[in-house]
């Protein structure tokens, strides 16, 4: 095998994954908000999750994608862990659809032949000044450029007729027994997180049975092992994210790993019951004894071919249908395993829906960021409600622990605006739709808003620090106009919240709520600041202290213009009119 036939071996498996992920992208942006609406309704019962997984994989050929949206909604409160179970073994289901599209295509009809045209057709709609025909068009190319990759893929792998040492070395390896079966259940694992795709491992498999290179059963072994190695990768992918995404994905490894031990302890019974499937068709039974693909004979690379990507839905099928009655007994196991962190406040501060897995579907990441600012804005309406008791404070030791409560709210919303930002900047560097990308914008201006929200509560405690520092002391009646205004400010925030919620479930419309809360802030601050002045002149009020109750008065009225900026930037980009 020379070098340039290898080079060629490798530029083909990169054009297959290229393809693959250009055609789950282009799937994403065409069909995302339908599939995400799908996913956060259809999964009242187990098996209407089972089913939602399975229709929301097929369609965007992606169940990393899937299971990153399960996710986002267990974090939001959208589905339970019990739903997200069951949309994930219907996810499993979704994935094996893959497999029978290159068994088919690829091999049996060689949509390579027309993959060049397509390519045409693909560049006309990317052309389009439509963003959804600009999806579609780039989800034409990915096809196209997967079963490229796959007719590029067989034909440099090298005929092992002509090369009978390396045909002698993979018949050692396949000729121990029931071992053997563990290596290429090993070698599948591997090779599945060397690729960071089951698919392409399952298409690599396809071919390798296809030239002759092992056996049916050491085939089966390997796609066995590639259902252990993805759930590695999405584990690997939670592994820095929050309590509930590492739940999620250690639910996919118990699927797994139960699925692949019952099919190892009946493997033979199991192939048996492949084989007579096929048979069912008039193929060859590829699980028989001395069954071999030959070239003379087409049927019985068909029956291979169709045996492999058999074995692979009736495994998941099989799992499915037992593990769908345990659901709540994975749930218990899984929130066992990995317990919720014993300081509670500190989980509360920290990324709540932003991990490292959801950086694979740039286009469906948006929505977590939204998640994340969601619960951004509740923690910074909780900042007010220290500014609201640190009025009241009136013993030094009480001040002081909400003083530093607010300068720690003023530090965490720095943090967390920092590490939105950052996500938001790895999910702009991928290929999103114009709308994300005017969605993705006016969420830097918003964290930029909620950060500034932080600072003001900070400003609040430093106004009320100088006002002991110099002995002054706010009266019964000014504590309640500032409590008046406090709560103003707050149902402002209430309208926000109220507005982000809409935006992020696609029905905001208007955003009167806002402007109402708005307009109450801002002629309560007129009234009070006036009111204020007018006793400074009448009554000889002590001017230093009104200038402290004026100074808290307007920079609870900035808090008001932060807060309708937030719900402005909304308007512009997450209405749909």
């Amino acid at each position: 095998m020379g070098i340039l036939q290898i080079l060629t071996l490798f530029g083909a498996l990169g054009m297959f994954l290229y393809g693959m992920n250009l055609m789950s992208s282009g799937l994403q942006k065409a069909a995302g908000d339908k599939l995400r609406g799908l996913l956060s309704s259809m999964t009242s019962t187990p098996f209407k999750g089972v089913m939602t997984g399975l229709g929301v994989t097929a369609t965007i050929q992606s169940s990393s994608a899937t299971t990153v949206m399960v996710v986002s909604f267990v974090n939001a409160g959208l589905l339970t862990l019990t739903q997200a179970i069951g949309v994930i073994m219907g996810a499993n289901i979704g994935t094996t659809i893959t497999a029978w599209m290159v068994a088919f295509l690829g091999f049996k009809a060689d949509i390579s032949i027309l993959a060049v045209p397509l390519m045409l057709l693909g560049f006309l709609f990317s052309n389009s000044k439509k963003s959804n025909k600009q999806s579609i068009g780039e989800l034409i190319v990915g096809f196209s450029l997967l079963f490229l990759g796959l007719s590029f893929m067989k034909d440099s792998v090298p005929d092992l007729n002509q090369t009978p040492e390396v045909l002698e070395f993979v018949k050692a390896w396949a000729g121990h027994g029931f071992g053997s079966v563990l290596i290429f259940l090993v070698v599948g694992t591997l090779l599945t997180l060397v690729l960071q795709s089951s698919s392409a491992t399952m298409a690599i498999t396809l071919i390798m049975l296809s030239m002759g290179w092992i056996p049916f059963n050491m085939a089966c072994a390997m796609v066995l092992g590639e259902n252990i190695g993805t759930t590695i990768t999405a584990n690997i992918a939670a592994s820095v994210g929050n309590t509930q995404a590492r739940r999620t994905a250690m639910s996919h490894t118990i699927f797994n790993v139960f699925g692949v031990i019952w099919a190892l302890i009946f493997f033979k019974p199991f192939l048996a019951l492949v084989g007579c499937i096929i048979e069912l068709f008039g193929l060859p039974n590829p699980a028989a004894e001395g069954f071999a693909v030959s070239e003379a004979n087409a049927a019985t690379g068909a029956a291979a071919l169709y045996g492999l990507s058999m074995l692979h839905t009736l495994f998941n099928l099989i799992n499915t249908c037992i593990l769908i009655w345990f659901i709540k007994l994975i749930e218990k196991a899984v929130t066992a395993i990995i317990k919720a962190p014993k300081d509670q406040e500190k989980e509360v501060f920290r990324l709540k829906y932003i991990s490292a897995g959801p950086l694979a579907t740039p286009e469906l990441a948006s929505e977590q960021a939204l998640n994340e600012i969601i619960h951004f804005a509740q923690i910074s309406r909780n900042g007010l409600g220290y500014a609201r008791d640190i009025m009241g404070a009136n013993e030094e030791d009480k001040f002081e622990e909400l003083r530093g409560k607010l300068v720690k709210y003023e530090e965490i919303s720095d943090r967390i605006e920092y590490e939105i930002a950052t996500f938001l900047n790895a999910v702009s560097e991928g290929d999103i739709s114009d709308d994300t990308s005017k969605k993705v914008k006016a969420m830097y201006k918003i964290i930029g808003e909620l950060e500034s929200l932080g600072d003001s509560g900070e400003a609040i405690s430093r106004i009320l620090t100088r006002k002991n520092i110099h002995k002054r002391v706010f009266d019964a009646e000014t504590l309640k106009h500032i409590d008046d205004m406090i709560g103003a400010v707050d149902e402002a925030y209430e309208a926000m919240i109220a507005n982000l919620n809409s935006a992020h479930k696609g029905n905001l419309v208007k955003i009167d709520n806002a402007y109402n809360a708005e307009d109450r802030i801002n002629s309560l601050r007129n009234y009070l600041r006036d009111s204020e002045i007018e006793a400074i002149d009448n009554s000889g009020k002590h001017y230093q202290t009104s200038s402290y109750y004026l100074d808290i008065i307007n920079e609870l009225e900035g808090m008001g213009d932060f807060i309708i900026n937030i719900s402005q930037d909304l308007e512009r980009a997450f209405t749909h009119k």
